[in-house]
């Protein structure tokens, strides 16, 4: 028996934040996506997706990347063209991580920090980061491919004390 339910196939997410005061060090905020193997859904990540970077096959692609929320609107967004990613995939994670070239920042210190996950001109899920104030790192969605073969959207806010490296290799991981 097939579904009707098509799930979740295209989505962008959205990062926004205002520049720093004057004088003070720039806030820079980058989307991380760590794709993970359906065998091993929590594990270590089969890739991920950062810094002016795509998918090998094409199916995720950071659209733009800012170093100090100086863009018109949306600073960072990223594509995840999940009905396309190979059968191999099973889960999605993506996040958000303070950049800490000029101290400790959390998310409390950034100036208006915002995300939204958007498939077409729906929104799915967004949020300004208050329930993690005090984390350096956050993970924002989640995306599980499901038995019959669709992708579903799970809002997943969960904070991080931990750089941007780190935060990488642990934002999908069950147990911690």
């Amino acid at each position: 028996m097939h579904s009707l339910n098509k799930g979740t196939e295209k989505v962008e997410v959205q990062l926004k934040w205002d520049p720093s005061p004057l004088g003070a060090p720039d806030s820079d905020l980058d989307l991380i996506a760590a794709t993970y193997l359906a065998r091993d859904p929590g594990g270590e990540p089969a890739y991920l997706v950062y810094f002016d970077s795509r998918s090998p096959d094409g199916t995720i692609t950071l659209n733009r990347d800012s170093k100090n929320g100086k863009g018109l609107g949306i600073d960072e967004s990223m594509t995840l063209e999940l009905h396309r990613l190979g059968a191999d995939y099973g889960r999605v994670i993506v996040g958000v991580a303070i950049q800490q070239n000029g101290g400790r920042l959390v998310f409390a210190d950034v100036l208006n920090p915002e995300f939204r996950v958007m498939e077409g001109y729906t929104e799915l899920s967004g949020g300004d980061f208050a329930e993690v104030a005090g984390a350096t790192a956050a993970t924002v969605a989640e995306f599980v491919r499901t038995g019959s073969g669709v992708w579903e959207f799970h809002p997943y806010v969960r904070g991080f004390d931990t750089d941007p490296n780190d935060f990488a290799l642990t934002m999908g991981r069950r147990d911690l």
